[in-house]
Parts: structure tokens; C-alpha cells; sequence
């Protein structure tokens, strides 16, 4: 009995368990409850998530505040934003509001709702083709609308009513349809005291009207196309809208437009970015109230007289990394109030007379990585900075000629003025008497000076033997 008792029990459980195919089920069984748990798990902790921070379309967005003599400026710039967020996203409605380098394609009626408080809207560089009349309900005290760099082709004058303090509207580099539907807005902007709303927008199409600018379009000239042509229709079924205005060449733009060739920001200062733009000259109609301007990584070659004379206010301009070689003299002319001006990385060699001097306030100028010739040509450069002792400068080094190669051109004049004296005192002391080593000190002066910076001479002198 104690040799078959063992075998007994073996035999007694293996007619209690179930059979295999049981076993995987009920496996299969706990596996499905294990699953289910963790998904309900998981929803809970979604709810909850979902439950602190709201719904996704009303998160608030990474956006900065700031203020500025106490108005509020929210900065939502290049967030990917593709709607307006809301105005209860921040700690109160804010005066300003920057959205432009965003996605939005559309603005609907009421998406500025909450913020009847804003007195500028930044719209700029979006995809915004969608404007509808009642978007800017409420807006009663927004001065400064800027949709510029967008993709508006037709916009009414009811879009406007709703702002009577508009006062600066930017609509350029925007495909706008010249037809009967831009009636209204044409003529808006065609009143007299509207000055300042959409100066510089043009006709995309049709192509009688392309390139003309809005406040010049004849109004009379927008539905011409509504009227039934006179002609019977061409036969061969061919479009012949654009055949009923008065076909006129393009007018011929000799320089790139400022205000469509960069992008305008106006908060916190005004500032024109103009930066790796390919423009081989400086482009005209540069807005009177810029305070900075950057024209670098561009094609410039050369700054012509007067380039900058409409920029009258401009505190800083960056000419960096262009490939300057010359600048006229009176190609800084009217820059009376310029802080900063950066002209490294250029190929200048040296500054004609006269082009630095309207530059009362300068403070900064920057001058590296440009081949600096170290001969007569250069003093010119050394002497104004030696009379505006408040400018800081860097970057003045010789390229050529070899001998001076990474001295300091400060260093060359001075050892220049240094030798003309030596030799002046040598004459003296070794008492030559011949008239014709006789060196007045007016002329040593016009030595020191390169030739083509010497006035004409008031006097002649003759020497008697």
C-alpha cells in the first residue's frame, strides 16, 4: 500500500483538473481582464488630464506678456497658432496683440470677442484669405491694423466700420482682385483723411490693373466688367473678362518697395527686416517712423546719395555681410538721429570725405572683416573718428598693403603724422636753405591729405629765386 498510495494520488488530480483546452481559456480569460483594467485606467488618467487644463481647443498658447507704459502687450508671434485664442487665456484683456508668423487662414465674425480693449492688432505673415464683415465687431478703440504679407483678395468696407479709430491699416503684398467687389474698400481708401490706411497695396489682377496701387485706381474702372459686352461672344468660348478694361503698361518700378520687399513690425519700436532679401540696391519708400533697419545678408554693392533721406528716424541700421564697396558721399544724408550703424563684413577699403558727416549721435560703428587699405585714402576715416571721441568703433585693421597687414589703422595714420614731423625737423636742424625744400605748414597739411580729398586751392603761391 505505501508503493501504490503515491500513484493513487497522481491519479486522483489528474481527474480533478480540467482539461487543457479549459486552461488556455481561462488563461486568455484573466489576460482580457488585465487589459481592460489598464484601458480604464488609462481613460481615468486622460479625464484627468483633459480635467486640469480644459478643453484642447481652449488651451492657452505659449504666449508672452509684457508691459510697456502700462499697456499690456501679448506677444503670440511664430507660436503655429491657427485660430485667434481666447482673451480669458491671460491675466487681463490685453491692449495689444501680436499674431503675426502664425497659420491662420480665416477670421470669422466674433473671433476678437473679449477683447473690445485692443488698440493694435498684428496680423502679419499668416495665410489669411477668409476676412468676414463682422470680425472686428467691438474693436472701438483699435488705431493700428496691420494684414500685410497675408492672402486677402477681396475685402468690403463693412470689415472697417466696425473700428472708427483706425487710424494706421496695413494691407500690402496681398493678391487683391481689382473687380467690382473691392468697390467699397477702393473708395475708403481713396478719402482724403484716410491717408494712412493701405498706402501701399496693389492690384494682383486683372491684368489691365496689375501692380497699380489701390488709392489709384479709378473706381469707376472695378465693374466695367459687369457691363454687357457689346461685341458678340467669342466663338471659340474664350474668357474675355480682362478684354473689357483699358489695357495699360505696368508702371515701371526702378527700385524694390520697402514696405512689400520686408516685413514691418511695429511693437515694441518700429522695425523694418529687410535680412537676406537678395536686394541688390536699397529699396525706396522706407516708412518715415522706422527706428531700426536691417538690410543684412544681402547683394548691396554700393549705397547711392540720398539712399536713406525718407528714413529720418531710424536709430539703427545693420549693413552687415552685403558686398559694399562704395559709398557716395551724401548716401547717409538725413540720418541725423542714427545711434548704431554696423558695416562689417563688407569689402570697403575706405570712406570718401564728407559721408560721415550727418551722423551727430552716432554711438556705435561697427567696421570688422573689411579690407581697410592703409594709405592716404583711410585718414579720412581716422581723423572724424579722433573728432567724435564719444563713437566706439572696432574692427579698423589694415588688409593691405602686406608690410601693414593686421595693424591698426589708428596706428598708421599716427606714425604717418609721426614721420612727415621728423622730416620737417631734419630740414630744420641740418639748416637747408634752398627755397625749394621749403615746406609751409599749409602744405604739409595738404600732403597729409589724400589728393582726392583736397578742396580746390583759394591761393596760389609763387616762389621767387
Amino acid at each position: 500500500m505505501r508503493v501504490t498510495s503515491p500513484l493513487l494520488l497522481a491519479l486522483l488530480v489528474l481527474l480533478l483538473l480540467p482539461p487543457p483546452s479549459q486552461l488556455r481559456k481561462a488563461g486568455q480569460g484573466r489576460r482580457l481582464k488585465v487589459g481592460r483594467r489598464l484601458l480604464r485606467r488609462d481613460r481615468v488618467r486622460g479625464q484627468g488630464r483633459q480635467g486640469r487644463s480644459g478643453d484642447s481647443r481652449h488651451q492657452v498658447p505659449e504666449c508672452s506678456e509684457y508691459s510697456d507704459s502700462e499697456d499690456l502687450f501679448v506677444d503670440c508671434q511664430g507660436r503655429k497658432l491657427s485660430s485667434i485664442p481666447t482673451a480669458l487665456s491671460w491675466s487681463r484683456a490685453p491692449d495689444h496683440l501680436l499674431l503675426a508668423r502664425n497659420r491662420i487662414r480665416a477670421l470669422h465674425d466674433g473671433a476678437f470677442s473679449g477683447f473690445e480693449g485692443l488698440r493694435s492688432l498684428d496680423l502679419q505673415q499668416n495665410r489669411i484669405s477668409v476676412l468676414e464683415e463682422g470680425v472686428f465687431l467691438g474693436l472701438i478703440h483699435l488705431t493700428t491694423l496691420l494684414l500685410q504679407h497675408n492672402r486677402l483678395g477681396t475685402l468690403s468696407e463693412e470689415a472697417l466700420i466696425p473700428m472708427p479709430a483706425l487710424r494706421y491699416l496695413r494691407l500690402h503684398d496681398n493678391p487683391w482682385s481689382c473687380r467690382c467687389t473691392l468697390d467699397s474698400l477702393v473708395r475708403t481708401l481713396q478719402v482724403p483723411s484716410n491717408r494712412n490706411l493701405g498706402n501701399h497695396a496693389r492690384c494682383a489682377e486683372p491684368v489691365g490693373l496689375r501692380g497699380r496701387k489701390l488709392r489709384q485706381v479709378d473706381p469707376e474702372l472695378l465693374c466695367v466688367e459687369l457691363e454687357p459686352p457689346s461685341d458678340p461672344p467669342d466663338p471659340q468660348g474664350e474668357d474675355q473678362r480682362d478684354s473689357t478694361y483699358p489695357l495699360q503698361p505696368i508702371p515701371i518700378r526702378g527700385k524694390p518697395d520697402a514696405t512689400t520687399s520686408c516685413h514691418t513690425y511695429l511693437f515694441p519700436t518700429p522695425r523694418l527686416d529687410c535680412r537676406s532679401r537678395d536686394l541688390a540696391e536699397v529699396p525706396a519708400d522706407i516708412p518715415w517712423d522706422m527706428v531700426h533697419m536691417d538690410l543684412s545678408q544681402n547683394s548691396l554693392r554700393c549705397l547711392k546719395a540720398r539712399d536713406f533721406v525718407e528714413a529720418r528716424s531710424l536709430r539703427s541700421l545693420n549693413l552687415s555681410d552685403n558686398n559694399l564697396e562704395d559709398m557716395d558721399t551724401a548716401s547717409l544724408s538725413g540720418l541725423l538721429h542714427l545711434h548704431e550703424l554696423d558695416l562689417s563684413n563688407n569689402n570697403l577699403h575706405f570712406f570718401h570725405y564728407g559721408v560721415l558727416e550727418d551722423l551727430y549721435f552716432l554711438s556705435l560703428l561697427r567696421l570688422g572683416g573689411n579690407p581697410w587699405v592703409c594709405d592716404y585714402s583711410i585718414h579720412y576715416l581716422v581723423y572724424w573718428l579722433r573728432l567724435h571721441p564719444g563713437v566706439t568703433h572696432s574692427g579698423l585693421l589694415c588688409h593691405s598693403p602686406p608690410e601693414l597687414r593686421g595693424k591698426s589703422v589708428e596706428d598708421y595714420v599716427h606714425s604717418y603724422n609721426r614721420a612727415c614731423s621728423q622730416t620737417e625737423h631734419s630740414q630744420t636742424e641740418y639748416g637747408q636753405t634752398d627755397p625749394e625744400l621749403w615746406v609751409t605748414s599749409m602744405e604739409l597739411q595738404e600732403e597729409m591729405e589724400p589728393a582726392h580729398l583736397r578742396g580746390p586751392q583759394k591761393y596760389h603761391v609763387t616762389r621767387l629765386n
